[in-house]
């Protein structure tokens, strides 16, 4: 008989928990490493700004919808809201976990403090991984195979501006912004406007004085919402539609943009980026114009320098008085416990085969990066396919391509991710949603069979193509498909608008009704 397997994970986020379970389920013996007391990662909040670890703010909701943020066998409660708050999202998770007794695997305050290669790493590919335990004891311990599983929102990348050493104010990152209690009536100047960005201001600009909405290229702001209002990403995210924005890319990128100014001109609001739409994720904030509308918000170009009491921008030569600047401007991928022989990252770029694997790594499968990546779309599902491809790769049903093959590929993808999104830092792990699902799935036989589908159950395969791609089509077939997957697909209008119901004493038998 075979040895058993071990899989160190690092990190209990919403990755390092998809990431047990896919191995749990191939019979590996799973050690999960978290630093902190809890799992959650990113989605549990906490109060304090603690250095390496983000949390959401107080205040924060998912930007994808949940049928589209579901792991693929595990649909959340029919009565949460289709836009969940934090809370909610870490109960999800919670419930995931409790479900799977997935907390068993977990050994918390357990910092990894180095991954190194083994000394039979050329012969075994096994890992060594050196801990600090929650008594403070350093430990080295062997594992067949290590998924990172740490994301990328824990070193803030704070830019310099000329004359700040000089302010007299208060300057923080966003990492470090938890809740808007502490700037009453403050002047706030917010520089950039990514979806931490819009958040933090729209939310500023209920108490504080004033807030300026700093931008250096502007950015397509959509709402959650979107025809009826329903979930933007369940009105678009299909099959077909992605197929013909592929395809028809330019008159795609017009319509979406045009419907996007109906909603919010972006000329007038002086947010319209040059790059378009599908150049990057748009930003998703649903007060933004009001918050515009009303002066509670001032737009305005780019620092241009710090003075003593405020800041100047571009554009202007007129002192902005100003009590705190909050940098949103994003975060620097790193993996500080990694030696960077085994993992380069140049420019914030991190060169892996399909965003998970280091081809030019000895035995590149058994060292996976787990939700490195920014999809356009919900980043649960994509952690969860990545780590089912792992979880094949170490049980031998599946393998890489040769270094080769993949070191060119890697090179193909990273030329057309060039050509798809415009040039910056944030954009260098970005991929569409349902392409990349797709091919992942392809590669251990996950992918639904559409013209399979089309012939033996029509029913399927229409809610297949013209709804939403759910998570859900991956467990139909391949490695431990899920019995309720079909229904959980069929039955997805019934489950968004179940949140929407109230209960109407003056119906018989208890019916309900569309509140």
């Amino acid at each position: 008989m075979a040895n058993v397997k071990s899989i160190a994970v690092i990190g209990a986020g919403a990755s390092g928990l998809t990431a047990i379970k896919q191995c749990v389920e191939n019979g590996f013996n799973v050690t999960c490493f978290e630093r902190t007391e809890i799992f959650g990662g990113l989605w549990r909040y906490h109060d304090d700004d603690i250095d390496g670890v983000a949390s959401v703010t107080k205040t924060t909701i998912i930007n994808t919808s949940k049928e589209l943020s579901a792991f693929s066998d595990f649909p959340p409660p029919d009565d949460f809201p289709n836009f969940m708050h934090n809370r909610l999202m870490w109960k999800y998770f919670e419930m995931y976990a409790k479900k799977f007794n997935l907390n068993d695997y977990i050994k918390y305050k357990h910092e990894v403090k180095a991954i190194a290669k083994s000394s039979d790493y050329e012969k075994t590919g096994r890992w060594l991984v050196k801990y600090v335990d929650d008594e403070d004891n350093e430990i080295e311990e062997q594992f067949d195979g290590v998924m990172i599983c740490t994301g990328h929102h824990a070193t803030p990348h704070e830019p310099k501006f000329p004359g700040q050493d000089k302010f007299q104010g208060t300057v923080i990152h966003s990492h470090s912004f938890k809740n808007a209690d502490k700037y009453l009536d403050q002047k706030v100047v917010v520089v950039g406007v990514g979806n931490s960005g819009l958040d933090i201001a729209t939310e500023l600009g209920r108490i504080a004085s004033q807030v300026y909405l700093s931008t250096r290229r502007g950015t397509w702001v959509a709402n959650r919402t979107f025809l009826k209002g329903l979930p933007y990403d369940f009105c678009i995210n299909s099959r077909l539609i992605n197929t013909i924005a592929g395809y028809f890319s330019r008159p795609w990128n017009y319509l979406m943009e045009t419907v996007l100014d109906i909603y919010f001109d972006h000329e007038a609001y002086g947010l319209k980026p040059k790059h378009r739409l599908c150049g990057q994720h748009p930003a998703i904030q649903d007060e933004l114009a009001n918050s515009i509308m009303s002066g509670r918000i001032l737009v305005r170009k780019n620092i241009k320098c710090f003075t003593e009491k405020g800041v100047i921008f571009e554009g202007s030569n007129e002192e902005i008085a100003c009590d705190t600047v909050i940098l949103a401007t994003g975060y620097k991928i790193g993996f500080p416990f990694i030696d960077p022989s085994i993992i380069d990252i140049v420019d914030n770029r991190v060169e892996l085969y399909k965003n998970v694997f280091n081809p030019r790594l000895e035995h590149p499968h058994t060292l996976a990066f787990i939700g490195l990546i920014q999809p356009l779309g919900a980043i649960f599902p994509i952690s969860e396919m990545q780590s089912r491809w792992f979880a094949g790769l170490m049980k031998g049903q599946f393998k890489l391509p040769p270094k080769d093959k993949m070191i060119s590929i890697m090179k193909m993808d990273n030329e057309a991710r060039d050509k798809l999104f415009y040039a910056s830092p944030r954009n260098t792990i970005e991929v569409h949603w349902i392409p990349y699902m797709d091919e992942i799935a392809s590669f251990i036989g996950a992918k639904p069979n559409m013209t399979k589908l089309a012939l033996t159950d029509p029913v399927l395969w229409y809610n297949c193509l013209l709804k939403p791609c759910v998570s859900y089509q991956y467990r139909l077939n391949g490695p431990n498909p899920w019995e309720g997957a079909r229904q959980a697909i069929l039955e997805l209008d019934k489950r968004l608008y179940a949140p929407l119901k109230i209960e109407d004493t003056d119906q018989p038998n208890g019916k309900v009704r569309a509140g």
